[in-house]
């Protein structure tokens, strides 16, 4: 049986001197999107639910199949593919758009690969490496879309492994390559910053024999502090976009421009986003990781209640010049702070699992929503313990 969605907001309170409205930021891109990975505040918002082409955007999610079967062991970053020469005449020469310079039967690492997509936005580069992972690359697609599945970007589809027009099979949203960056950033952080960050990448040769050497195309990169990623995006139909990261002394950002007109248009928005902010907006710390933040009612358990800690550093993003101390539990000064579980939670219940989320209203900002998890195991209860339970809720003392 689902049970209601509850709330504990009575003793958990935000404290600051008074709510306060977003500090503004004006951009001609159609659509537009920036949140704080750290509290999970979404600072700017246009249309972020149009679906639209991505372009070479949509290699973001051809990368993240890829760390995923490198992290699971089923993909070995020096594994060797072969260019099958079918695919190197399909994807070669001007008509088909950005390369990595490969060659007819040139045996080429997956790490190599994975630098051509990332750094190069190399079209080749990613079929020769959805073949030779899948065989074929609708089978490579199918793999995308059960990972688009699983991270819940409802808004999108695949129907190409490089974002090569499609007649809209192929389409996302802005959200959802928020979705993506984050989980990129967040479940395979040793692989981003091996290979999204790197500012030129050398693979090929001129028909002189030189070494073919390209930037990345990342429009922020080296013009923001701490920026490292992610991937540009451009087509006729497309326009000009950007998904973009960055992070600034513990916080970071994840961005999405789209629909812009130009590449000095998307190099100077980016920017212009990305600064703002960092310099609009800051972090007010919560709870330090582990810290205790409430208790949730417990059904079936050895307990009847459970604790909830921050499972890392938990802050809300307020506009710069909010003042106050968060968490200073003035009930007057702030909207609450709210507890919000599924509950009571059942048993068992294992230590470090995620049963609660944490709800900060902020200004006139969209509610920020950070996990908490539980403090520590607890088991089911055992024959007498079911009984009294069955007897307390009988008599209304549940």
């Amino acid at each position: 049986m689902k049970h209601a969605r509850l709330v504990a907001a009575s003793t958990v309170l935000l404290a600051v001197a008074a709510p306060a409205a977003a500090p503004p930021f004006d951009t001609p891109a159609p659509v537009a999107f920036l949140q704080d990975m750290n509290s999970g505040a979404i600072l700017l918002s246009k249309q972020p639910d149009y679906r639209m082409p991505p372009a070479s955007m949509a290699k973001m999610m051809t990368v993240y199949v890829a760390f995923d079967l490198v992290k699971r062991g089923e993909l070995k970053l020096d594994q060797k593919l072969t260019v099958r020469p079918e695919t190197w005449a399909k994807w070669h020469g001007p008509a088909a758009g950005s390369t990595m310079f490969l060659s007819p039967n040139e045996q080429v690492s997956v790490g190599d690969l994975l630098a051509g997509i990332i750094t190069l936005s190399g079209n080749d580069a990613c079929v020769v490496l959805a073949e030779g992972i899948a065989g074929t690359e609708p089978a490579f697609v199918n793999l995308m879309n059960q990972q688009r599945t699983k991270l819940g970007m409802t808004g999108s589809n695949f129907g190409t492994s490089n974002g090569w027009p499609d007649g809209g099979v192929t389409h996302v949203t802005a959200r959802d390559l928020a979705t993506l960056a984050e989980a990129t950033i967040r479940d395979f952080p040793d692989l981003y910053k091996t290979y999204y960050s790197k500012p030129n990448f050398t693979w090929g040769k001129t028909m002189g024999g030189a070494d073919i050497q390209q930037a990345n195309r990342d429009p922020i990169l080296g013009r923001v502090p701490g920026a490292d990623g992610l991937k540009t995006g451009h087509t006729d139909e497309a326009g000009y976009g950007f998904t973009g990261s960055a992070e600034q002394n513990g916080r970071r950002l994840v961005m999405v421009l789209a629909g812009m007109h130009s590449w000095d248009e998307r190099v100077q928005q980016s920017v212009a986003l990305m600064n703002w902010g960092f310099s609009a907006w800051r972090l007010k710390p919560l709870f330090a990781r582990g810290k205790h933040v409430g208790d949730a009612q417990v059904q079936g358990g050895a307990a009847s209640t459970v604790g909830l800690i921050a499972p890392r550093d938990l802050g809300a993003t307020v506009p710069l010049g909010m003042g106050g101390v968060l968490g200073a539990n003035r009930p007057g000064d702030a909207p609450p702070m709210k507890i919000v579980y599924d509950g009571p939670i059942q048993a068992p219940i294992k230590a470090g699992q995620h049963v609660a989320d944490l709800v900060v209203a902020s200004g006139d900002t969209t509610p920020q929503v950070m996990p908490l998890v539980a403090e520590a195991d607890v088991g089911e209860a055992g024959f007498f313990g079911r009984i009294w339970a069955s007897l307390k809720a009988l008599v209304g003392l549940a």
